[in-house]
């Protein structure tokens, strides 16, 4: 496996040696001595979430604060997305800045999100189902989230704005401004 800091300090893409033949195909998504061995920490997963979208869903920009703050690993099992990360460490060199990775069923990369972090992603494909492991169980009443079109965070998610689906939730996140003031 093969695993690529992102220029998030400890976001991390792992991409899969792929095992092919006949029979079908093999790969591990991720190894976690290996990628405890990078991170320099333990992780143990204690949550596993799966959400099926439709092409145009756009779910984010979503995490937890305080002790309910999560690391996660996610990846895609059918379709495609634009995942995005943003780094919202106040003490980070990178704070506010974001990074966007294709995530999909062909290239089966996946991504270690640290605590830390706002995530999101949007659906490429008619369909994609999407898998999140998580270091710490969800806690509704310490969820948080940015705006998705936020001006000065500038995602472009790759998708004309007009065929977006987001939740009536996410459509009244604050903006990045107002969450660090």
């Amino acid at each position: 496996m093969k695993i690529t800091e992102t220029k998030l300090k400890g976001c991390l893409i792992l991409e899969p040696q792929i095992f092919e033949d006949n029979r079908g195909v093999f790969f591990e998504i991720f190894k976690k001595k290996q990628l405890e061995n990078v991170l320099g920490y333990e992780v143990d997963f204690v949550q596993e979430n799966t959400s099926i979208s439709k092409k145009g869903v756009l779910r984010g920009l979503h995490f937890q604060i305080g002790d309910s703050a999560q690391a996660k690993l996610v990846s895609v099992q059918k379709g495609d997305v634009a995942d995005v990360i943003v780094d919202i460490r106040p003490n980070s060199a990178t704070f506010g800045q974001h990074v966007k990775v294709n995530l999909s069923e062909v290239n089966k990369k996946s991504i270690f999100i640290p605590k830390g972090m706002a995530h999101g992603f949007v659906t490429r494909t008619n369909e994609a189902t999407f898998t999140y492991l998580c270091d710490n169980y969800y806690n509704p009443k310490m969820e948080s989230g940015i705006l998705y079109n936020d001006s000065d965070l500038d995602i472009d998610w790759g998708i004309d704005p007009l065929e977006l689906i987001v939740s009536d939730k996410d459509l009244i996140l604050p903006s990045f401004k107002e969450l660090i003031k």
